[in-house]
Order: C-alpha cells, then sequence, then structure tokens
C-alpha cells in the first residue's frame, strides 16, 4: 500500500510568488530612492505612497511562497494531515466523510480571494458544501475532503493516487486512534503575546516608532533644512528639506515590521525561541537608534 506524502505542485507557484515579490521590491527601493532625492510636494508624496504601497505586501507574499514550499499532504492509515505553513490540519481517517475531485460539483467550487498558483488560500462558502477551506496550490487538481466541520481543498499534484491510497486505507482500516488537530498562524501570536518579554519588546518597539513618528512630525513644520546624508572630510554641509524627515520613521517601521515577522517564525520551536528573542530586542535597539538619529540631525547647526 503506497501510504505517504502526496505534495501539491510547487514550481509554477514559486516562480510566480518570486516575480511578484521581486518586482514590488523594486518598486519599493525606487520609491524610497526617489525620496532622497526629491522636494516637498506632489511627487515626494506620491514617491512615499508608492514605497509604502508597494513594501507593505512583501512579508504576505514571502510568507505565501514560503508556505507552499513547506507545504504537504500526508495519508497513512490512521490519518490525512495537511501541512500549508504555519496551518496544521490533522484528520483522522475516521472523520474523513468522502474525498473526491471538484469537478463533481454540480455547482462550481469558487475560487478564495487573490487565487495566484500556488496560493489558493482561504475560506469560502458553498451552496451545497457550507464552509470550504482552501489549502491548495492548483485549480486543476483540487479535491475536496469532506469532514463534520467543514469541507477542505487540496491539490495534491497527483489527486488520483491519493484518492485511491484513501480508498485502500479505510479498507484496510486504523492501526491506531488518531487524534485531530488544528493549528493556525494566530496561535503563535498568541503563545508569544502569553510572555512578558515578548510584550515587552513588541509594545517598547511599538511605542518607540510611534514616538519618533510624532517628533518627526512636530519638527518638519517648525525646522525648514536639515542635513540629511553623509559629509565628507572638509566639505561644506550640504541640508535637505526637512520634510524628507520622514523616510527615517517609515523606515524604522518597515524594519520593525519585518523583525516581528522573523521573530514568529523562530518563536514557533522551543529550541529555538531565544533567537525569535535576539530579533525582537534587534527591532527595539534599531527603532532606538533612528529616534538617536533624529535628534542628531535635528541638533546638528545648519
Amino acid at each position: 500500500m503506497n501510504v505517504g506524502h502526496f505534495p501539491p505542485p510547487k514550481r509554477r507557484g514559486l516562480i510566480i510568488h518570486g516575480i511578484v515579490i521581486l518586482a514590488l521590491t523594486g518598486i519599493a527601493v525606487a520609491g524610497f530612492t526617489n525620496l532622497v532625492r526629491t522636494n516637498v510636494g506632489p511627487v515626494f508624496l506620491t514617491s512615499l505612497l508608492i514605497a509604502l504601497a508597494s513594501f507593505i505586501p512583501i512579508p504576505f507574499f514571502i510568507y505565501r511562497a514560503y508556505s507552499l514550499m513547506q507545504a504537504d499532504y500526508h495519508l497513512d492509515r490512521d490519518s490525512l494531515a495537511i501541512k500549508w505553513g504555519l496551518r496544521v490540519e490533522d484528520i483522522p481517517l475516521t472523520d474523513i466523510e468522502f474525498i473526491r475531485s471538484a469537478d463533481d460539483l454540480t455547482v462550481p467550487l469558487p475560487l478564495p480571494s487573490l487565487p495566484l498558483p500556488g496560493g489558493l488560500i482561504g475560506i469560502r462558502r458553498h451552496p451545497d458544501l457550507g464552509v470550504v477551506e482552501f489549502l491548495a496550490a492548483d485549480a486543476k487538481k483540487l479535491l475536496l475532503v469532506a469532514t463534520a466541520k467543514r469541507v477542505f481543498v487540496i491539490s495534491p499534484d497527483n489527486p488520483a493516487a491519493l484518492t485511491q491510497t484513501f480508498a485502500r486505507a479505510t479498507e484496510m482500516g486504523s492501526l491506531t486512534p488518531a487524534e485531530s488537530k488544528s493549528v493556525y498562524p494566530s496561535f503563535v501570536v498568541t503563545q508569544a503575546w502569553s510572555s512578558n518579554l515578548a510584550r515587552y519588546l513588541w509594545l517598547t518597539t511599538l511605542f518607540l516608532n510611534l514616538g519618533l513618528f510624532i517628533w518627526v512630525s512636530l519638527v518638519i513644520p517648525t525646522t525648514p533644512r536639515v542635513a540629511l546624508g553623509f559629509q565628507f572630510a572638509d566639505s561644506p554641509l550640504e541640508t535637505v528639506s526637512s520634510s524628507q524627515l520622514i523616510i527615517l520613521p517609515v523606515i524604522s517601521l518597515l524594519l520593525s515590521v519585518v523583525g516581528w515577522v522573523a521573530g514568529l517564525y523562530f518563536y514557533r520551536w522551543e529550541r529555538e525561541r531565544v533567537l525569535a528573542f535576539i530579533v525582537w530586542g534587534s527591532s527595539m535597539l534599531t527603532s532606538l537608534f533612528f529616534l538617536i538619529a533624529v535628534l542628531f540631525i535635528v541638533t546638528t547647526p545648519v
């Protein structure tokens, strides 16, 4: 009996997500670079909005690509385990009512929002099936896994092999009783929040960034020009419009978000949680250094 792994197709989805990540990164870098070279005005505001709008989705697409790389469907005589990034669903075979192709439905199955290849993720409602959760990569290879709670939609690279293996495993019966298990990405956040040290680092980083934004917003109207950039020895101090100070809190906030997500990644494993605290502590220090940098900039005579 061929009991084992039936992973989803990954190559096409990883290529598409990689292209999207590179394109957004290029736009964000160009936008932030243009901020340094532009005086206050419509062009400055447009560059800021473009840079933010392109940078904010990058962690989202990186997580989708990571989830696809880790995605797997494992079937044995006791359970069907679905793994998609931080989302894990372990279903005892006795809880599965049926596994069949989505093409057998009389009412077509609506795809989740943002149905990029390699990332069919989300919850939809079907008039016949009720709540449907997608953990799939390819819309042409969808299988329905029905349980009493909800229906899961998966997409193994070889749907027929998984369906046949499930039928044989059901006929042979379970070796040991399996327990149902559901793990969601939000569980990691809740677990980390219960740590006093994690809460302290998160809140301190948040307040430092908020304070930096408020301070810069107060400095800009009262200080027309500031020295922002590198100065070579014996060279005159070049100044720019103080509105460009907004770059510092923006970069600080974006680095903090990246550090927060990276810390959550390490926090999932007990043996690597020290790395999570190091990353979160580094994010807090980075925000503090940005605050000190603004202090030096606004106190430097121009």
